[in-house]
């Protein structure tokens, strides 16, 4: 039987607020929709930048355990769709057997994937400008918000989801994700790229994504060895912020009829 519960994983500098439109356009195709937040991080935008205490606790492996306990509950597995970081975390999921499918959207990569295009190193400068950051939660000013989150988007539009959305990320983690490569080991974001149980995975970028590039997710894809359906979409004009963007509609129904033809 097909899955009729979608969890979406939200990505840093944002919170589940930034799935609001796709809750309510799956909603209204009938699925059971989840959107949790990471552990911690279950109030609102305007709590966390007033008070940051959460991000700067967080972990990944926390973050994947809160997201493994959640989907482990449920009565059959279902459809994992995550943003930027979420995307990484998804495949991270799909790895340890979570999830009947998974989409990956302009996602952050895991680890082994060396592809630093320049617009994301001017995308994550504020963070990574010192090892300091490591932290500390570290926002963004709006121009650096529509430099990598909404650059295709009016400076109305930008603003707007700024001031909705936005809130800080955790240094630690962004310094770690950087370090992850140079290290000894499996690092927070490792998965095995030869693991032929797990299942199908769709990466999906924005042609004009600043902060993840679609060669990035070329790259991730092409890690992939094992016998599994490993696919990518592109889609030309659309910026990192793409569940917020215009035509999102569109591009949550192919998502959608993608994963219903996929899944294991």
């Amino acid at each position: 039987m097909a899955p009729d519960t979608i969890v979406l994983i939200h990505g840093f500098w944002v919170t589940p607020r930034s799935w609001e439109h796709w809750i309510s356009h799956y909603e209204a195709k009938g699925f059971r929709v989840l959107a949790p937040a990471y552990p911690g991080y279950e109030v609102e935008v305007e709590a966390l930048n007033a008070d940051p205490t959460p991000i700067l606790q967080s972990t990944v492996p926390r973050i994947i355990a809160h997201y493994e306990a959640i989907i482990g509950e449920l009565e059959k597995p279902p459809i994992i769709i995550g943003h930027s970081a979420g995307g990484a975390f998804t495949q991270v999921l799909l790895d340890h057997g979570f999830g009947a499918v998974g989409v990956a959207m302009n996602s952050a990569p895991t680890e082994g994937v060396r592809v630093v295009p320049l617009s994301q190193v001017k995308s994550t400068f504020p963070v990574l400008k010192s090892p300091a950051n490591r932290h500390k939660a570290v926002p963004l000013t709006f121009e650096q918000w529509q430099y990598a989150f909404t650059n295709t988007f009016t400076e109305e539009e930008g603003r707007a989801l700024w001031q909705r959305y936005a809130i800080p990320a955790s240094g630690g983690i962004l310094w770690g994700r950087v370090l992850a490569n140079f290290q000894p080991g499996h690092q927070d974001t490792w998965v095995d790229y030869h693991n032929d149980d797990r299942a199908p995975l769709l990466f999906v970028s924005g042609s004009e994504d600043h902060i993840m590039p679609p060669a990035i997710q070329a790259s991730n894809a092409k890690h992939y060895k094992s016998n599994t359906v490993t696919e990518r979409l592109e889609y030309e004009g659309y910026a990192h912020l793409l569940p917020a963007q215009k035509g999102r509609e569109t591009i949550a129904d192919e998502v959608l009829d993608w994963a219903l033809r996929h899944v294991r």
